[in-house]
């Protein structure tokens, strides 16, 4: 059976690649483009079945809210959300029966570093992050970024280990980055990247370190083309592509 699809954002860097991608996957057909300057509606979505998000920070929970009003369900790739947002969309989605899927990031590379990270950190005393784009991303630190250190910190509560050793008394310019749930990230903005994260973990005597780049927007599409075929059939919302992987 044919998955219609539409996709919001679709003139976007990301929007754009997934437009094609969609239309490159077997079993999908693409009825609807839409961009900042289109209502988003049941007649714009053009019978859409799954709709595609890749749209900006600002504007993607009003999007989703209206695309699940519109009777679609909804696989969302942008980032900027918070627990609060999270939050609102999920009701939304139970009392409508819909699904809605957001993943801080598709690449496959990503999405098992992340899960690699929390399998490792109950094991290590520090653990840092650092995620490197191009400097035209627009929030910072990235949902990828995020996501690892809050994985991070979750493996760590409860294991009985202590705050992560830093003897920093003063950083006026806060160069020692943010902190989420305990973990310091740092995000670099560098012409040429794409994507990429590292994530450092230490034991006195040793370092791991895992890392995953991605070199072009194609890496996210598998990912993509994966969760809109698993969304059907799904109520309330997911976070992350690991739900679907069922890793």
């Amino acid at each position: 059976m044919t998955i219609r699809v539409a996709v919001t954002g679709a003139k976007g860097r990301m929007g754009s690649t997934v437009v094609e991608a969609v239309r490159a996957a077997e079993g999908m057909e693409l009825v609807a483009a839409l961009d900042a300057e289109d209502e988003i509606s049941p007649e714009s979505l053009n019978a859409a079945e799954v709709a595609v998000d890749f749209s900006i920070p600002s504007v993607t929970e009003s999007n989703v809210h209206a695309l699940l009003d519109a009777g679609v369900d909804v696989v969302v790739g942008t980032t900027g959300w918070t627990e609060e947002s999270y939050e609102r969309v999920r009701v939304h989605a139970e009392e409508l029966g819909r699904a809605v899927l957001i993943a801080p990031n598709f690449a496959m590379g990503a999405v098992l570093a992340m899960k690699f990270a929390a399998l490792a950190a109950p094991y290590f005393e520090s653990a840092e992050v650092i995620e490197m784009h191009h400097p035209n991303k627009v929030d910072a630190p990235s949902g990828t970024a995020i996501a690892t250190a809050r994985g991070i910190g979750a493996a760590r509560k409860g294991t009985g280990l202590d705050s992560m050793p830093d003897a920093t008394q003063s950083d006026p310019e806060g160069t020692r980055g943010g902190l989420i749930d305990g973990v310091p990230v740092h995000a670099v903005r560098l012409r040429g990247l794409t994507a990429s994260e590292e994530i450092l973990l230490g034991n006195p005597g040793e370092q791991l370190v895992i890392r995953t780049d991605s070199f072009d927007r194609v890496s996210f599409m598998p990912g993509v083309i994966l969760a809109i075929r698993s969304i059907r059939g799904r109520v309330g919302l997911t976070i992350g592509l690991d739900k679907i992987l069922d890793i």
